[in-house]
């Protein structure tokens, strides 16, 4: 007689349930998903204790949050580990992209989830800067923030859309991004020309000194309201200063003020972050311009005073000519001089740079003027040999005289049959064609006042 078959049980052991139980809440995790809005925001992982251990930004919570319920994230290296733990996910939502990402940064700082940990530490991560030791303070992009002098948020998850956060911040505060050492108390700042973001309403332009000290810190100041997550507040008080400003019948502020306002509450509307960066705007630091001159041009100190000399023709028939003088790597516009060139017929370039040359360093000589550290003179070799002549001719020791070309920005020097090419992000090269274009610009201008000048008389 056969045994009767014994009853087949299985096991079950602590590990197999907790297995079961994690399945479970991630599901349950991304069928809360599910039920997040498709704006911006961030969302926070949460473990089996309740713990937030990671938090990400989001332009559209929904989607993004879901991704890591995806086979894909799973499987990913850099996420993979950290979907294991998730057992939980809550959001916070945000006005905007911008708003989210500093939402994000604020909360790795306070809550320091275990899956942001790298970025608590890890200086190669992105940063915004704003420095507090300067006149005008600048905003920066860094990834090695200073320890001192300057107010640091961050660190970021994103550098794009960091970059991004600040060219659309810098249209509303207009703060300057450029590593300038401007002095409020400098007047010779008031000759300096703008860079492009001046033109186009994204600065206030502190190195022309177009805005005072105290009105440039203002809007420092409500940057940093903003920051710290002050919007509504900031909203409050630009809008209370705006209608105090019209009472006042200062219509000017007060348009500024409205625009700020608009954009500020209109933020959502800017779209991906990402698209907003912008190329660098290739700006002139006068100190490094100076310095990098000393190298490449192998002088003793730093040229202080540097003269440009360019040539202009009107109508074929007449030639004029303009020097500027820079002083400190600046525009000292009481030392722009013009020239009719009286001893040439004709268009002949070298003559003419000969002839202003000549009664430039003639006059020095009357007057008991010091030659400038530099002369610079649009052109090649050919213009470079006429000035050079014109000294000899006036047994005059030359200064430090070079030649820039356009088409390659090449820079001649003398005794020198190959020319000096200098990187064309270089600050020195920068300067010298900051020189040169401001000597172009004002010949040019001289020829136009002449050519209205004859149109009148005829």
């Amino acid at each position: 007689m056969s045994e009767p078959d014994s009853e087949i049980t299985t096991e079950t052991t602590p590990a197999d349930t907790d297995a079961g139980a994690a399945a479970r809440d991630r599901s349950a995790a991304a069928a809360k998903v599910k039920s997040f809005p498709q704006t911006p925001g961030v969302y926070l992982m949460k473990d089996a204790a309740g713990r937030v251990i990671y938090v990400g930004k989001a332009k559209n919570l929904r989607a993004r949050a879901g991704s890591y319920f995806l086979k894909a994230a799973a499987e990913d290296r850099r996420t993979a580990e950290l979907v294991l733990e998730i057992r939980d996910i809550d959001y916070l939502e945000a006005e905007s992209e911008v708003d989210a990402l500093l939402l994000e940064s604020r909360l790795v700082k306070d809550v320091q989830p275990r899956f942001n940990s790298d970025l608590k530490d890890d200086k190669t991560f992105p940063y915004l800067q704003i420095t507090t030791y300067e006149d005008f303070p600048r905003v920066e992009f860094t990834r090695t923030p200073r320890h001192k002098g300057v107010k640091l948020y961050g660190p970021f998850t994103s550098a794009g859309s960091l970059r991004g956060a600040i060219v659309v911040l810098q249209r509303i505060f207009k703060f300057r991004t450029c590593t300038l050492d401007i002095d409020a108390d400098d007047e010779q700042w008031r000759w300096f020309r703008p860079c492009l973001l001046a033109s186009i309403g994204q600065c206030t332009a502190p190195c022309n000194l177009r805005i005072s000290k105290e009105e440039y810190r203002k809007d420092i100041n409500r940057l940093k309201t903003f920051l710290d997550g002050g919007k509504k507040q900031l909203l409050a008080e630009m809008k209370k200063e705006m209608l105090e400003s019209s009472l006042k019948l200062e219509f000017e502020r007060a348009a500024r003020l409205r625009d700020e306002i608009r954009l500020l509450e209109t933020l959502d509307q800017r779209g991906d972050l990402e698209e907003h960066v912008q190329p660098e705007v290739f700006l002139i630091d006068p100190k490094k311009g100076l310095a990098g001159l000393e190298k490449v041009l192998g002088l003793t100190k730093p040229p202080r005073v540097i003269e440009g000399v360019d040539i202009a023709h009107l109508a074929g028939n007449e030639t004029v000519a303009s020097l500027v003088q820079f002083i400190d790597g600046l525009p000292f516009k009481p030392g722009y001089k013009r020239y009719r060139i009286k001893n040439v017929n004709g268009i002949d370039d070298f003559k003419s740079i000969h002839e202003v040359v000549s009664r430039r360093f003639a006059r020095l000589a009357r007057e008991g003027g010091s030659p400038p550290d530099i002369l610079l003179i649009d052109g090649g070799k050919g213009q470079l040999s006429a000035a050079l002549d014109a000294l000899e001719s006036l047994g005059i020791e030359p200064p430090c005289v070079i030649s820039l070309a356009k088409r390659e920005e090449e820079v001649f020097l003398p005794g020198r049959s190959e020319p000096l090419r200098l990187s064309r992000d270089s600050y020195s090269l920068r300067l010298l064609e900051y020189v040169r274009d401001e000597a172009h610009r004002f010949a040019q201008h001289y020829h136009h006042l002449l050519r209205g000048k004859r149109t009148l008389d005829e």
